[in-house]
C-alpha cells in the first residue's frame, strides 16, 4: 500500500485534483442496496461526482466521496459569502497578535448576491477556491436533502436514508489534521483546522479573545455566532462580579428555640445557629437591594449591547441582506403537504401549504404534551418535598452525632442531591418528547423547527431546574403553622420549617449545589464522554493490527469517521446551557450572589472546552448561516423580566430585609431619629421571635420557647394571633414589591431607549457601501455592454441597458 497516495488522497479524489466536499458512509452488508443505488444515480444526474473507497480498518465499511464541480456550484449557489476579511487587532495582551493569523483574503473588494447572468462582474481568479469549503459543503448538503431514492414525493433526503440504515453517516470532511510536527510560528499553519487549534482550542489561549473571523472562515462556520455570544457573555460577567460586596454580622444569645420536628428533635439554643446566620448575612444585608437593582440593569445593558454587537458582526460577515424568506422549506414539510399548495406572497411561486385546522390540531396536541411533562416535573418536586418531610425525622434521631446535630443541613443536602439526579434523569426523557412533539407539528422551515424545539427544551429544563428553587424560595415554611398547631401533609408528616436564621440559607444551598453539579456534568458530557468514545474507537483500530502491520496513515475521511458526530440539534444544547446559566445569574441573584462568579469561571473553561471539542473530537459540523441567536434572544428578554419580579419577591418575602427595615423605622430604638444605623437594629432578633408555652406540646417540657413569627404571647387576650407588627411587615413587603418592580422596569425601559440597536458609524458604513456598490455595478454593466456592442459592431450611446 502506497502511504504517499493515502496522504495526498485524504482531501481529494484519486486524481489528486477534485476536492472532497462530502462523505457518505455505508455498510456492504446493508440490505438497502437498491435505495442506495438509486440515490447515488440521482446524485450523479444532478451533477455531482462520486468515488468509492473501502475502509482500511473494516472491510464492511465503504466511503462515498462527493465532489461538486464548478458548473453545478453556480447552478445551486444562492448567496455569495463575504470576499473581504476585516480583522481589527490592536496591541492588546488579550487579543491575538496580527502575525498569528494569516491574510484570509487577497483583495479588497465588494460583495453582492451571486448571479450566473452577471458572473462577469465577479473576480474569479481560481474556480476551485472561489467558493469557500463551507459554501461547497452547504450546496452538497442541500442537494442530498432533496434527492430521491424511490418513487414518491416523500421518498427523498439523506436524513431518511440515515434513519432507515441505508447509510451510516454523512458529513463534510475536516481540512486535515489539527496537529503538526513543526511549530506554527516558524512553519505556519498547514490548514485552517490546525490554525483553529493553535489560536482557539489550545488551553494556553484561555486569556485570549476568540478569533471570530477565523472561526467564520473555517469549516466551523456554524459555530461563529455561538462563539461570539459566549465570549460576549463571558466579558459581561467579568464586569458584574466586582459589585458583589458582602458584610458579615452575627447576633447570638441564650434563647431557647421550639422543636422543629414532631418526635425526635430536642430543644436548641439560638446561638447554635450562629454559623448559619453568618452565612445568611453574606447574601441578606442592606446591599442586597442595590445589587438586585444593578443585576436587573446589567441584564438590560447586556441584551442591548448584544444587539449592537450582533449588528456589527452581521455587517462584517455580509449577512445584512440575508432574510428568513430566503430559507428553504424542510423536505419533510414538502413531502407531507405537497398536495396542498398556495402562492407564496414573497416569491409569487406556488409552494406546499399547511392548512390552518391541521396546524391548530397538531399545535394543541403539542401544547398538551408540554403541560403533561411540566406536570411530571411538579410531581417529581412534590416527591422530593415528601422525602424531606420523612428524612428530617430520621436524621434528627440518627446515631451519628454530627448528623443528629446538623439534621437540617443533612436533610437539605440529601434532598438537593436527589433532586439533581431526578433533574438529570428527566432531561433525557424531555429531549426525546420535545423531539417527537416538534416533528408532530411539521414546521415549515429548519429555523421554525429549531425555534419550536428550543422553546420546548427551555420550558422543560427551566421548570425542571427551577421548580424546587421556587418551592424553597416562596413556599418552604410559609404554611407550616405554629407550635402546637402545625399543618401536616396527609395528616401524617409535619410541614418543613425554615432554619432559625431564615430560608435563605436553604435557597443558597439548593442553587449552589445544582449550579456547580450541573456545570461539572455538562463539561464532562461535552468533552469527557467524546474523549472516552474516541479513545475506545482508536483502541479497536489498533487491536485489529492492520495499520501497524502495513504502517498505514489513515486518510482524512476515515479519521473523521472515527470521530463523534455532532448532535442532531446542532448548537441547541450549547445555547440552552448558556441561557439557563443566565437565568441562574439573574433570577435568584439576590439569594445567591456567587452565581455570576461561578458563571464566569465556568465560561472561561467552557470556551476552550467547546473549541477543543469542535476542532478535535467531533466531525466537522454542517455549515449554516445565522444572523443572530434566534429565539434565544426573546427567551433572554423574558428571563430578564422574570428576574425583576423574582428578585423583588425574594427580597420582600424570603429575606429579612423588609422585617429589619420595618423594625428599624417603626419599632427599634431609632424610631424618632429619622435615620438608620446598626444600633437601630438592637433588639430586632427578640422582636422577630414569638413566644410559645412548652407545656402545651405534651412532651414533658416546661417553660417557654421561641419561634420565627409575629404572634401574640400565650398570656395575651388573643394568644397566638398575628400581631400588628405582622401586618406592618406584610404591607411593607407588598409596597416594596410594587415600588421595586416599577422602579426597575422604568430604569430598564429608559436604558433600552437610550441605547440604539446599531452603532452610528456602522449605519454610515452601510450607507456608504451601498452607494459604492450601486456605482460600481452601474459602471461595470456599462463597460460590459460597451465590450459586447463593440464585438458585435454596434454603436455605444452610454445609456443604461
Amino acid at each position: 500500500i502506497d502511504t504517499n497516495v493515502l496522504a495526498t488522497s485524504g482531501l481529494f479524489f484519486k486524481d489528486g485534483k477534485k476536492r472532497i466536499d462530502y462523505i457518505l458512509v455505508y455498510k456492504k452488508s446493508s440490505p438497502q442496496v437498491e435505495k442506495r443505488s438509486t440515490f447515488e444515480k440521482n446524485l450523479r444526474a444532478e451533477g455531482l461526482m462520486l468515488e468509492r473507497e473501502v475502509s482500511f480498518t473494516n472491510s464492511d465499511i465503504m466511503f462515498v466521496k462527493i465532489h461538486c464541480p464548478w458548473d453545478t456550484l453556480i447552478i445551486y449557489f444562492y448567496y455569495l459569502s463575504k470576499s473581504r476579511f476585516f480583522l481589527w487587532l490592536p496591541r492588546n495582551p488579550m487579543k491575538l497578535d496580527k502575525e498569528a493569523l494569516p491574510d484570509l483574503e487577497e483583495t479588497d473588494c465588494y460583495t453582492a448576491p451571486f448571479s450566473r447572468a452577471r458572473i462577469h462582474h465577479f473576480t474569479i481568479n481560481n474556480k476551485d477556491s472561489f467558493f469557500s469549503n463551507s459554501t461547497r459543503s452547504r450546496i452538497v448538503h442541500h442537494m442530498l436533502q432533496r434527492t430521491k431514492y424511490e418513487d414518491g414525493k416523500s421518498k427523498m433526503g439523506i436524513n431518511r436514508l440515515l434513519n432507515n440504515g441505508t447509510y451510516e453517516a454523512a458529513f463534510p470532511p475536516h481540512e486535515g489534521s489539527h496537529k503538526s510536527r513543526h511549530p506554527i510560528k516558524t512553519h505556519g499553519a498547514q490548514n485552517h483546522r490546525h490554525l483553529l487549534y493553535e489560536r482557539w482550542a489550545r488551553w494556553g489561549m484561555w486569556y485570549k479573545y476568540q478569533p471570530l473571523d477565523l472561526i467564520r472562515y473555517s469549516p466551523q462556520t456554524v459555530l461563529t455566532t455561538f462563539a461570539a455570544y459566549l465570549g460576549y457573555n463571558n466579558g459581561f460577567y467579568e464586569h458584574e462580579i466586582i459589585f458583589d460586596k458582602l458584610f458579615v454580622i452575627c447576633e447570638a444569645n441564650e434563647t431557647i428555640m421550639c422543636p422543629m420536628c414532631e418526635k425526635n428533635c430536642t430543644l436548641q439554643k439560638l446561638n447554635e445557629s450562629c454559623i448559619y446566620a453568618k452565612v445568611t448575612h453574606l447574601f441578606d444585608n442592606g446591599g442586597t437591594v442595590f445589587f438586585a437593582i444593578f443585576m436587573a440593569i446589567w441584564a438590560t445593558v447586556f441584551l442591548e449591547f448584544w444587539k449592537r454587537r450582533r449588528a456589527v458582526l452581521t455587517y462584517d460577515w455580509d449577512l445584512i441582506d440575508w432574510e428568513d424568506e430566503e430559507e428553504e422549506l424542510r423536505p419533510q414539510f414538502e413531502a407531507k403537504y405537497s398536495q396542498v399548495e398556495r402562492v407564496n406572497p414573497i416569491t409569487g411561486k406556488p409552494e406546499p401549504f399547511q392548512p390552518f385546522p391541521d396546524k391548530l390540531s397538531r399545535l394543541m396536541v403539542s401544547v398538551s404534551g408540554i403541560f403533561f411533562m411540566i406536570s411530571l416535573v411538579l410531581t417529581a418536586v412534590f416527591a422530593v418535598v415528601v422525602y424531606r418531610l420523612v428524612a428530617m425525622e430520621q436524621f434528627a434521631s440518627f446515631q451519628w452525632y454530627f448528623i443528629k446535630k446538623y439534621w437540617q443541613f443533612a436533610t437539605s443536602g440529601t434532598g438537593v442531591c436527589i433532586n439533581f439526579m431526578i433533574i438529570m434523569s428527566l432531561n433525557v426523557v424531555y429531549e426525546k418528547v420535545a423531539y417527537l412533539l416538534t416533528d408532530l407539528e411539521h414546521p415549515r422551515t429548519d429555523s421554525e423547527w429549531e425555534n419550536s424545539f428550543a422553546l420546548k427544551m427551555f420550558l422543560f429544563q427551566f421548570v425542571n431546574l427551577n421548580s424546587s428553587i421556587f418551592y424553597i424560595a416562596f413556599f418552604l415554611g410559609r404554611f407550616a403553622g405554629r407550635p402546637g398547631k402545625y399543618n401536616k401533609l396527609f395528616n401524617r408528616w409535619r410541614l418543613e420549617e425554615c432554619h432559625p436564621s431564615g430560608c435563605l440559607i436553604d435557597l443558597c444551598l439548593q442553587m449552589g449545589v445544582i449550579m456547580v453539579l450541573k456545570q461539572m456534568w455538562n463539561n464532562f458530557m461535552e468533552l469527557g464522554y467524546p474523549l472516552l468514545q474516541n479513545w475506545w474507537s482508536r483502541r479497536k483500530i489498533k487491536k485489529g493490527g492492520q495499520l501497524l502491520e502495513h504502517k498505514i496513515s489513515l486518510p482524512q475521511w476515515e479519521k473523521d469517521w472515527n470521530l463523534q458526530p455532532m448532535n442532531l440539534h446542532g448548537l441547541m444544547d450549547e445555547y440552552l446551557e448558556m441561557v439557563l446559566q443566565f437565568g441562574f445569574t439573574t433570577i435568584f441573584v439576590a439569594a445567591f450572589p456567587l452565581a455570576p462568579l461561578l458563571a464566569l469561571l465556568n465560561n472561561i473553561i467552557e470556551i476552550r472546552l467547546d473549541a477543543y471539542k469542535f476542532v478535535t473530537q467531533w466531525r466537522r459540523p454542517m455549515p449554516a448561516r445565522a444572523t443572530d441567536i434566534g429565539i434565544w434572544y426573546g427567551i433572554l428578554e423574558g428571563i430578564g423580566v422574570l428576574a425583576v419580579i423574582t428578585n423583588a419577591f425574594v427580597i420582600a418575602i424570603t429575606s429579612d430585609y423588609i422585617p429589619r427595615f420595618v423594625y428599624a423605622y417603626k419599632y427599634g430604638p431609632c424610631v424618632d431619629q429619622g435615620y438608620r444605623q446598626e444600633k437601630c437594629l438592637k433588639g430586632y432578633v427578640n422582636s422577630s421571635l414569638s413566644i410559645f408555652d412548652l407545656s402545651e406540646l405534651g412532651m414533658g417540657y416546661s417553660g417557654y420557647c421561641r419561634y420565627r413569627d409575629y404572634r401574640a404571647p400565650p398570656w395575651s387576650s388573643a394568644p397566638y394571633e398575628f400581631t400588628l407588627q405582622f401586618w406592618h411587615v406584610l404591607a411593607a413587603r407588598l409596597a416594596f414589591i410594587i415600588v421595586f418592580e416599577h422602579l426597575v422596569f422604568g430604569i430598564k425601559s429608559f436604558i433600552a431607549y437610550l441605547i440604539p440597536d446599531m452603532p452610528k458609524d456602522l449605519c454610515d458604513r452601510m450607507r456608504r457601501e451601498k452607494y459604492l456598490v450601486q456605482e460600481m455595478m452601474y459602471e461595470a454593466e456599462l463597460e460590459h455592454l460597451q465590450r459586447e456592442r463593440k464585438k458585435n459592431g454596434k454603436q455605444y450611446h452610454h445609456e443604461w441597458p
